[in-house]
C-alpha cells in the first residue's frame, strides 16, 4: 500500500513526519499530559522520545506499514497535531492527536474525513477501523462525525500507559466500506 506524502483539506495541510518536525511535535502535544492522556505510548519526557518516536515512523513508512503525519494549518504552516494509519496487509488502524490549544476547532473531523476518503479509494483496503477509551467523549464524537460507526463495546480491553495502565473500556469503530 502507498500513501500521498501529503494531503490537502479546506484548512489543513498533513505531511509526512520528518526528523525536523521533532521540536514542535514535542511542544504541540507529545510532551502535553492533556494531548497524550488518551494515547498508547507514552507522554514524552524529551526531545530525545520525539526523535526516538520519528525514527519508528520514517522506518514504518519506508516500509509501508505506518503512515503518519504531522497536521499543519494551511495558511500559517503551524503544527496542530498529527495523524497515521497502521497498515496490516490492508487492515487498516488509524489515530489522531492534536495539541490542547487546537481542540474544539474541527481539526480532528477534517483529518479522519481526509483520511476515510483516501483509504477508500484504496483497493487493497479492506477494513478501516480505530478504538478510543470510553470516557474519550470529543474522539467519539469526531469519529461519529467522520462517518465512523459503533461495532462493539470491550469491558476492560486496553491499558493506556498515561492512566496508570489500568484495564478501561473502549469502543472499537469501524468505516463502512
Amino acid at each position: 500500500m502507498k500513501m500521498p506524502e501529503r494531503l490537502e483539506t479546506e484548512r489543513l495541510l498533513l505531511q509526512r513526519l520528518r526528523y525536523e518536525d521533532a521540536p514542535e511535535i514535542f511542544y504541540t502535544y507529545a510532551s502535553k499530559v492533556e494531548s497524550t492522556r488518551f494515547m498508547s505510548w507514552p507522554t514524552h519526557q524529551s526531545l530525545k522520545d520525539t526523535r526516538a518516536f520519528l525514527s519508528y515512523a520514517i522506518n514504518g513508512w519506508n516500509k509501508e506499514l505506518d503512515f503518519s503525519y504531522v497536521i499543519r494549518l494551511k495558511n500559517s504552516g503551524r503544527l496542530v497535531g498529527s495523524c497515521g494509519v497502521l497498515n496490516d496487509q490492508g487492515k487498516i488502524q488509524f489515530g489522531y492527536v492534536l495539541g490542547p490549544l487546537h481542540w474544539g476547532k474541527g481539526y480532528g473531523t477534517e483529518t479522519c474525513k481526509k483520511l476515510m476518503a483516501e483509504l477508500k479509494l484504496m483497493p487493497s483496503v479492506y477494513r478501516i477501523s480505530t478504538f478510543v477509551d470510553a470516557e474519550n467523549t470529543a474522539s467519539i464524537n469526531v469519529l461519529r462525525k467522520s462517518g465512523l460507526e459503533i461495532e462493539a463495546h470491550l469491558p476492560k480491553w486496553f491499558r493506556f500507559i498515561n492512566q496508570s495502565n489500568e484495564p478501561k473500556d473502549c469502543i472499537l469503530f469501524k468505516l463502512p466500506l
